[in-house]
C-alpha cells in the first residue's frame, strides 16, 4: 500500500509516487504547461502510467497535486524550492502548445502517439 506523502527525489519541481497512481490522467488534464503525460506501461492495470516528461516547464501551480484523487503526485514547496536555489518556470507559448498537443493525443505523450 502506498503512502500519502513522498519525499522529493532530488530537487524536482514535480514528482510521482507510481505505487499510488491508478493512471486516471486527471493530473495530465489540468496541467497548463505540458509537464505531464501518460505513457504506455504494460504492467499497469490500465496499461498506462503517468510520466513527468518536462519538469523544466513546471510553473508550480499545484493543479496536478490538488486534483489527484490518489495522493500520487507532488509539487515542491515554493519556499523550500527557492531556498535550494531553484525556481519554477514561467508559462510559455511553447508549453501551452505542448499541453494542447497532449490533450489532443488523449493525454498520452506526444512522443509516443495515441492508441
Amino acid at each position: 500500500m502506498g503512502t500519502f506523502t513522498t519525499k522529493n527525489p532530488g530537487n524536482q519541481p514535480v514528482w510521482v509516487n507510481t505505487d499510488n497512481c491508478k493512471a486516471c490522467d486527471v493530473c495530465v488534464s489540468v496541467c497548463p504547461s505540458g509537464v505531464l503525460a501518460m505513457r504506455y506501461e504494460k504492467h499497469s492495470t490500465l496499461g498506462a502510467m503517468i510520466a513527468v516528461e518536462h519538469p523544466e516547464s513546471c510553473i508550480g501551480c499545484n493543479e496536478c497535486e490538488l486534483s489527484c484523487p490518489d495522493f500520487a503526485i507532488f509539487v515542491a514547496d515554493r519556499k523550500e524550492y527557492k531556498e535550494a536555489g531553484y525556481s519554477f518556470a514561467k508559462l510559455t507559448d511553447e508549453a501551452k502548445a505542448r499541453q494542447e498537443a497532449i490533450k489532443a493525443n488523449k493525454y498520452y505523450s506526444i512522443e509516443q502517439g495515441a492508441n
